[in-house]
């Protein structure tokens, strides 16, 4: 096999100059500066203040900027160009317009590509040419290379490189080259991208932010229990679907549901107008900024009803072919007394209200009536012919795993369930035990087999994907038990708490932090745990660095829905070289605001940790690929050339 593998090996390189080639190039890249990493987390569909963040780097183009430009232009001019290199088209017409005169647009043509040519320069100045070549845009890469690698300047090619720019300019293609250089800029500024959880649900446009990381350059996922919800509709689970739609009525977002996913709600729609009246418990949070008429609310309430009832029954036979579940507790629908309107739950009997039980037949209350089966038939076949969410949820599989380790650093977004004294938490799969790493590997094989088996629809498989998002040992719940139907019906907002697990306070404690890193084989001493999924209430004094720096949440209310408790609009976490900075973000108002005013929505950057010696490629997961790359090459030396 390895003779093989070699023989093709060698048609590529079918000599020994282009071996030796290739391994002095892999051997110099390993000891360039590591490139920058981005972590964001929690977008929840905010997809224009994730944009704005995405193209701004969390602060880092217009740090190059100040870094190379400071004393030489005024702050105002540092604003412009960075607000040009975020928002190239729209800045362009805006800056082109303040011109009283075409000899004046075009001297300010000529300055502004000689700085965006300096900032390319500056931006790329850990990489290769090679690497720098493929961030190019195309149609403009010859020139630029030109330019960037400008020599002689005062002498002989010093009109040479005049006429490129003044051609440029003539022939009308200023405009493209700036935007070219601009996107250009933010891809070098930022080598990779990680996010650490939850796309979906709550904000409005998911699916902007999916095509987005689908045109990413680099980047990688890891699943918050939002998204496994969507993956669960889309393998074929009807509890993951209805609690899908449930959100979006809550959130009067079902407009993602029908008009960009094109799935048919009239089916669902009709039955609610059929069995639903309106309900305050169900009306839908309110969008400041979306008109929405007092028909459209009356509709959204009824369809929130008749959702939330369907997927309280198909609940019920999950947790009961499910023992090891172990969630009858959750068995809600028959714990009511429908005569007297209360309910037994610890114990404890609640009266309800803004009840909604028409459906439910009080001797099986599990019973969909045939017409709710139909519904569910019908949505979920359109959920799994629906072509985008396809390229979207297949986007996601491809590259999101549980967790990750990558450069010495676990990403994970809920937690790895614990008990009191910080021991992993235990639970019994097809009479086989697993705790800690074991625990989320053995999930992430489940997910993956019902993705790949769509049409296995009652299988273990299918029915684990929902135990991931409400399940009291899954590692994206991570709380004992979910308290939906209690917020719905119950007053006593007792009954609505969900204590969380263990994991959530012993999460400072910094041995805890490195028994995590030591269970998924990493370094304590070097490597920190980076996660999502609960947002950090900085406004009550919360630290978002935890046990020493080991524990880092970046969860900071990307979603407005959370941005009241949180005090802030998120944050981010930069690793570059140097070392780990954790950005915090103010509300972002619109682009609109940053077009006109340059405004910005950083907040204070905090030293996580500082590098005692710059780190290289060759300490990286990408350092360890190359080489095994070199590896090869010298295992082809010997077999090929040195015989």
């Amino acid at each position: 096999m390895n003779k093989k593998f070699l023989d093709l090996l060698a048609q590529k390189y079918d000599s020994e100059e282009k071996v030796v080639t290739e391994i002095i190039n892999l051997e110099a890249i390993l000891n360039l500066p590591k490139g920058t990493e981005h972590f964001v987390s929690d977008l929840h569909g905010e997809y224009q203040a994730f944009q704005h963040v995405l193209r701004n780097g969390s602060g880092r183009v217009k740090e190059k900027i100040r870094d190379l430009f400071n004393g030489v232009i005024f702050e105002k001019e540092i604003n412009e160009l960075a607000t040009l290199v975020y928002y190239p088209e729209e800045k362009l017409q805006i800056l082109k317009n303040s011109f009283d005169n075409e000899q004046e647009l075009i001297q300010w043509y000529k300055e502004i590509i000689d700085r965006m040519i300096k900032l390319i320069s500056y931006a790329s100045s850990k990489y290769t040419r090679s690497k720098l070549r493929k961030a190019l845009p195309n149609q403009f890469a010859y020139i630029i290379e030109e330019l960037l690698y400008k020599t002689d300047e005062s002498a002989n090619k010093e009109l040479y490189y005049t006429k490129i720019v003044q051609q440029i300019i003539s022939l009308g293609q200023a405009d493209k080259l700036i935007i070219g250089l601009a996107y250009c800029t933010q891809r070098l500024v930022v080598d990779h991208l990680h996010v650490v959880g939850d796309i979906y649900d709550r904000g409005p446009e998911p699916d902007k932010i999916m095509d987005t990381l689908i045109n990413y350059h680099s980047v990688d996922i890891q699943w918050g229990n939002h998204d496994v919800l969507w993956l669960g509709a889309f393998t074929g689970s009807k509890v993951c679907l209805a609690n899908i739609i449930r959100i979006c009525a809550r959130y009067d977002n079902l407009d993602i549901i029908e008009d960009v996913y094109g799935i048919n709600l009239r089916p669902l729609l009709n039955l609610a107008e059929k069995y639903y009246e309106d309900n305050p418990a169900f009306r839908p949070k309110r969008h400041s900024d979306k008109k929405v008429s007092d028909h459209e609310l009356l509709q959204i309430t009824k369809i929130h009803q008749a959702i939330a009832m369907i997927q309280f029954k198909l609940e019920i036979p999950i947790i009961k072919r499910r023992p090891n579940f172990n969630m009858s507790d959750r068995l809600l629908l028959e714990k009511i007394d429908y005569d007297k309107q209360e309910i037994t739950i610890h114990g404890k009997i609640y009266p309800l209200e803004n009840t909604c039980f028409a459906t439910v037949n009080p001797e099986q209350p599990d019973q969909l009536l045939e017409e709710e089966e139909q519904v569910m038939d019908k949505l979920l076949f359109s959920v799994q012919h629906s072509e985008k969410l396809a390229r979207h949820m297949n986007f996601l599989m491809k590259k999101g795993s549980l967790y990750l380790k990558y450069n010495g650093n676990l990403l994970l977004h809920g937690c790895i369930p614990l008990d009191e004294k910080g021991n992993m938490e235990k639970m019994v799969i097809e009479n086989k035990t697993y705790a800690g790493r074991d625990l989320l590997d053995i999930f992430e094989h489940y997910l993956r087999h019902a993705f790949a088996h769509p049409e296995e629809t009652d299988d273990l498989a299918t029915d684990m994907v929902w135990y991931l998002w409400t399940g009291e040992y899954s590692s994206l719940f991570g709380k004992r038990e979910m308290t939906t139907f209690e917020r719905y019906f119950i007053k006593d907002k007792e009954s609505h708490k969900e204590k969380k697990n263990p994991y959530y306070h012993l999460r400072e404690n910094e041995e805890i932090c490195r028994k995590i890193l030591t269970e998924f084989d990493l370094n304590p001493d070097q490597g920190h745990i980076i996660n999502g999924h609960t947002p950090v209430k900085e406004i009550e004094g919360e630290n978002p660095i935890k046990a020493n720096g080991k524990m880092i949440v970046i969860d900071g209310g990307f979603s407005k829905a959370y941005q009241s408790k949180t005090g802030i609009a998120g944050y981010t976490l930069l690793y570059n070289s140097y070392g780990k900075q954790l950005v915090a973000h103010k509300h972002f108002n619109s682009k609109e605001d940053v077009l006109l005013n340059g405004t910005d929505v950083l907040s204070v950057k905090r030293l996580v940790d500082k590098e005692l010696e710059r780190k290289k490629v060759l300490e990286t997961n990408v350092g360890e690929e190359l080489l095994q790359e070199v590896s090869i090459l010298k295992s082809l030396m010997e077999y090929r050339y040195m015989n």
